[in-house]
Order: C-alpha cells, then sequence, then structure tokens
C-alpha cells in the first residue's frame, strides 16, 4: 500500500513539475504579411492563419487584398495598424452593405461587446444606442416617456425593437436605471459628423451617422498584461483554465528543475514515512468494525434514527418488488437506485449500499449526515432509511420522476425541442440556488454534475448524490483531500493541488452551463485530444468569439435575437467558472446573481 502510495505521488510530481510553466508552441516573435510594407509588423496577441492557434489570441488572415483579423466569423480588412500593435483602421463589407440599405441588422451588430475576458475591445468614434424590446403597449410607452425626458432621438422602423440614441459626439452615459428591456449596442459612426448634420439627418436617419471603416483597439486583460511582461502568452491550456503559457526563451533553468523534483521526491519519502508510523500504531484501534459481519452492525442505534424514518428491510423490500431489476433506476457510486411504491402510496428512490466496502460505506453515511441537516426546496429530500439490524443499508429518497438533466440533454429521454432556454434557465438558477444554500451550511458537493441534477414532471430541479461531499469549516481556506468526482467535471486546480475548495463546485457548474448551452457530453474521445473535455472545447471557441459552435441549434438562436444575448451571456459566465486559477472564478452567490440578471 505505501509502495503504491509513493509511487503514485512521485510519479505525480515528476510529471507535473515539468509542465508547471509549460512552453507554448514555437511562435514567431513577430510576422508581416506580404506586399504590407506601409504596416509594421503583428504580434501577440494576434497570431498568422497560418501558425498554430496557441500563438495568439486573434488570427489575422494574410489575403492578396491585404490582412484582416477575423472576429466573431466576420472579416475585417485592416488598412492602417498603429505603433501600440492593438490598434487598427479597419473596415467591414457586411456592415457597408447593411448600412447601403438601411438595414435594422446593422444596428443589431455590437462589435465592442461581448468579448473574451483575455481583451477588451473599443472602437473610435462611436454611438451609444438604447435597444430596447417591445413587449406590451405600456412597456413602449414608458421606454418611449423616458428616453424622451433625456432628449434622446428615436428610429421606430425596426420590427421587435426602438433605437434610442444622441449625437455621437456629446458625451453619452449609460443611464443606471435604464429599463432591463434595453441593450446598450455600441456601434462606429463617420468622423465628419457635424452638429448641423445630426440635428437634420440623424432625426431621419440613423445609417448616416454609422461608418463601415473606423479606429479599433484591443487592450489585454490586466492578467494578460502581467503575463507579457513575464515573457509570456495568456491562453487556455489542457488543465480546463487560463493561465500564462511560457514561451521556449522563458523555460525554467533545468538545473532549477532537477532541485525542485529532488526536493519533492524526499517530501514524498517523509509524507509516506508518517503514514507507515501512523498506520502501525493505530492499527486495529480505528473502524473496528471493518469485519466480515453485514455492514448494518456497524452503525450505533441511533446513527440513522435523527430527524429521519426507519423503514425495514421487508418493507423496502416489498416496495421495489423484492429489488426487481426492472426497477433500477440507476447505478450510483456505491450501489444500485431501484424504484418503489410504500403501501401508504408513497413512491420512493431506495439506494442500496454494495457489501464489504469501507469506502462505499463513507459515502453511505456522508450522505445521511448530510441530508439530516438540509432542507431546501432544490435538494432531494431523505424520507429514511433501515436500521442496524436490518439485513442491508438501504437509504429511501422521494422519488423523481422525470429523470436527470443528462438523460433529457443526450440520454434516453433526450428531445431538445422539449428542453426550451426558458427551461435550461431555470435549471441553471435553481441548481445555482441549492449550491449557494450548500456553501452557506458549509458543505461542498464536490460531484456537480447533469446526471446528478433530477428533474420532476414540472422541470424543476433536485440536486441528488451527496455521497462525496464534505463538510468545508469556515474558518479554513480548503480542505485537503484526494481528488474523487466525475471525470469532465472535477476542478484541475484540485486535480493537481488536493485542495477542496468551494470553489471547485464553481468549476462543475461552469461545465453544466455549458451542457445546458451545447447539450453535449462532458468527455467526448470525438473531438481533437486537446478538446477532448468539454471545458476544454468551450473555453477555445468561446476565447475566439466562436460561441455558434457551441450553441445547440434546437435553442433557436439563429431566428431569436435575445435568446442568442442570453446564451452569449451564460457562456462568458460559464467561462469565468472555469477558469484554471480558482482565485479568478466567481462564488457561487455571484454566480446566481449574475443568472438572474440575464
Amino acid at each position: 500500500m505505501i509502495a503504491i502510495f509513493f509511487f503514485f505521488f512521485t510519479s505525480n510530481i515528476l510529471f507535473f513539475l515539468p509542465l508547471h510553466h509549460s512552453a507554448t508552441p514555437s511562435c514567431p516573435n513577430t510576422f508581416s504579411c506580404p506586399n504590407t510594407f506601409t504596416l509594421s509588423p503583428f504580434k501577440y496577441p494576434f497570431y498568422n492563419a497560418k501558425d498554430n492557434t496557441s500563438c495568439g489570441l486573434i488570427k489575422v488572415n494574410c489575403t492578396l487584398n491585404g490582412p484582416a483579423f477575423q472576429y466573431r466569423r466576420e472579416s475585417y480588412k485592416i488598412f492602417k495598424k498603429y505603433d501600440s500593435n492593438s490598434s487598427f483602421i479597419i473596415r467591414n463589407t457586411t456592415f457597408k452593405k447593411l448600412l447601403k440599405t438601411d438595414s435594422c441588422d446593422a444596428l443589431m451588430n455590437n462589435i465592442t461587446s461581448p468579448s473574451p475576458l483575455l481583451f477588451s475591445i473599443s472602437i473610435h468614434p462611436f454611438i451609444t444606442l438604447f435597444k430596447c424590446r417591445r413587449d406590451t403597449s405600456y412597456a413602449i410607452l414608458e421606454t418611449e416617456t423616458y428616453f424622451n425626458k433625456l432628449n434622446y432621438t428615436s428610429y421606430k422602423n425596426c420590427s421587435n425593437y426602438d433605437f434610442y440614441y444622441m449625437h455621437p459626439f456629446n458625451k453619452t452615459t449609460v443611464p443606471t436605471n435604464i429599463s432591463h428591456r434595453c441593450q446598450v449596442i455600441q456601434l462606429p459612426v463617420k468622423k465628419n459628423v457635424s452638429a448641423k448634420t445630426s440635428n437634420v439627418t440623424a432625426e431621419t436617419n440613423i445609417f448616416s451617422l454609422l461608418s463601415p471603416r473606423f479606429s479599433i483597439s484591443f487592450p489585454l486583460s490586466v492578467s494578460c498584461q502581467e503575463c507579457n511582461k513575464n515573457g509570456s502568452r495568456c491562453q487556455s491550456t489542457t488543465n480546463g483554465g487560463v493561465q500564462c503559457l511560457y514561451t521556449k526563451k522563458a523555460k525554467r533553468d533545468k538545473k532549477l528543475t532537477l532541485i525542485l523534483v529532488l526536493v519533492g521526491f524526499v517530501f514524498i519519502l517523509m509524507l509516506c514515512s508518517v503514514i507507515f508510523i501512523i498506520r502501525r500504531c493505530f492499527k486495529g484501534k480505528h473502524f473496528p468494525y471493518l469485519s466480515s459481519n453485514h455492514n448494518s452492525r456497524i452503525l450505533e442505534d441511533d446513527t440513522l434514527s435523527c430527524g429521519i424514518s426507519v423503514f425495514s428491510y421487508t418493507e423496502l423490500e416489498n416496495a421495489t418488488e423484492k429489488f426487481n431489476p426492472s426497477h433500477v433506476l440507476g447505478d450510483g457510486g456505491f450501489g444500485a437506485v431501484y424504484y418503489g411504491k410504500l403501501e401508504d402510496g408513497r413512491e420512493i428512490a431506495v439506494k442500496k449500499l454494495y457489501e464489504h466496502n469501507y469506502k462505499r460505506l463513507q459515502h453511505f453515511m456522508n450522505e445521511v449526515d448530510i441530508l439530516t441537516r438540509l432542507r431546501h426546496p432544490n435538494l432531494v429530500v431523505l424520507y429514511g432509511s433501515t436500521s442496524r439490524q436490518s439485513r442491508e443499508l438501504l437509504l429511501v429518497y422521494e422519488y423523481i420522476s422525470n429523470g436527470t438533466v443528462a438523460d433529457h440533454l443526450h440520454g434516453e429521454r433526450a428531445n431538445r425541442s422539449v428542453l426550451t432556454w426558458q427551461i435550461r434557465m431555470n435549471i441553471a438558477i435553481q441548481t445555482a440556488s441549492a449550491l449557494v444554500y450548500l456553501h452557506a451550511s458549509e458543505i461542498i458537493h464536490r460531484d456537480v454534475k447533469t446526471s446528478n441534477i433530477l428533474l420532476d414532471h414540472n422541470f424543476l430541479v433536485k440536486v441528488a448524490d451527496f455521497g462525496l461531499s464534505r463538510l468545508m469549516p469556515n474558518d479554513v481556506s480548503h480542505v485537503s483531500t484526494a481528488p474523487q468526482g466525475t471525470p469532465g467535471y472535477v476542478d484541475p486546480q484540485y486535480n493537481q493541488r488536493y485542495q477542496l475548495t468551494d470553489k471547485s463546485d464553481v468549476y462543475s457548474f461552469g461545465v453544466v452551463l455549458i451542457q445546458l448551452i451545447s447539450s453535449m457530453t462532458a468527455v467526448d474521445l470525438r473531438r481533437s485530444q486537446d478538446e477532448i473535455s468539454l471545458a476544454n472545447f468551450a473555453l477555445n471557441r468561446i476565447q475566439r468569439c466562436e460561441i455558434d459552435q457551441l450553441i445547440d441549434p434546437a435553442l433557436g438562436s439563429d431566428s431569436n435575437e435575445e435568446i442568442k444575448n442570453m446564451i452569449t451571456s451564460v457562456a462568458e459566465l460559464a467561462f469565468q467558472c472555469l477558469q484554471y486559477d480558482s482565485e479568478m472564478r466567481p462564488t457561487m452567490n455571484e454566480v446566481l446573481d449574475v443568472l438572474m440578471d440575464i
């Protein structure tokens, strides 16, 4: 046992140390497009379309007509580049065509938002529009009255939306009490628009103000600027997060690496020695109940009777038709779950513990301890259990009739037209509410995933399976424990450092959010090697503003701008939840607040 433990930890030290500041693929410091001598060379965060995508964040295509960068599947031709390297004069052909036809689609194209968290986007000069939904006639009147008081001009020739704006050279700040029906849009305008023009033309035709040619810049976020200062690149990693990836020139010295490996080796050797001594000292004193006797003899008389009902084995055997295999609802980490019906008519789910397994017994007892102290509308209810005299240890829960979220997204109940975006948003909010309650109760779930989110016939959420959950006292920052959970959902930082925090649940919830958007599985071996994990796949797509590749077509975002905006906002929230550094992730309270705002 000690030898295996020693080998496992030493192998991990040797494996992860060289990767801690892993180097990016060989990337040029700068690059230039042919026949563009008037433009200074490009450098990070831009990368040549011919190079590896890990070389930068914004792709530049060197075409026969000159360089163009890609953003949201649109191509923007570059005419001039400033010394700052992140500022350009550009033109968008699609936007130009929309302006010529006075198409309302031109007013929907918010270029500056949303943008990835690694960099922001700003344009100059620009005009601020307020795109307001037409809901009820009262809402329309209320919105119109609000903007009229502020002397805004309106444009009302678009279906579903009204637009309000001021002259672009007036300093337009976003009102703090703006209606939730209105969205802020920033669009480029002509440099030579005069005050006289705005008083005449702008009131009748807003399109005369807008320009397909404008200045744009891409300032890096603070964290990415720090990466750059240290000679590294801010990029997503195979660990499922975002961190500084060092270039080959910034690799650590081999001598330092060797010293760290030796230090790690000595530390693990000492740790194993301590564990060996502890096991020798306490052998036979702890866990005296680990014997060949039935697990029911393990428990004290009142262990399972505090606040819950005690069922006889015969009663539950009859309820499940002698644990008929046709009644199996699922197979958990420590035993099967059966459907049953009590004599009083209540439908139940019965968890049956596999025998002679201490680890599974721990999970069983953990779930009892947690569920007897918790009460929340979005947590599954524990009805009771068998007593210590029972032939087997059984837990009895309320039966949730509509399967799991996983079943509805990509399982046996999958019918994506039924699981509408509104239902998915409700699932996200209710699950987040349950996790907020758990964290407030000093409980870390540790196995948040779509197959542990049950749905009733009204698609209301019941979070289940607390076998892996841990108590997290308020006076500690983390709990040191060996990583447990489900592949695809496990916090990569927890997986490396063995430090469990409430932010580990936040990471897992981020994967759930991506699944609600995409209907994809958390792990898919058919995807490329660095995107087998859905978290990695999503991080890459969101960073490159390719969220469309994540969205389940059944959600109808192509034809509904409001749904698309909501999905984009949820994707950005998931991006924050999936950060490698747990300190960069929001709390579940913050996550819930954002979901409610969306």
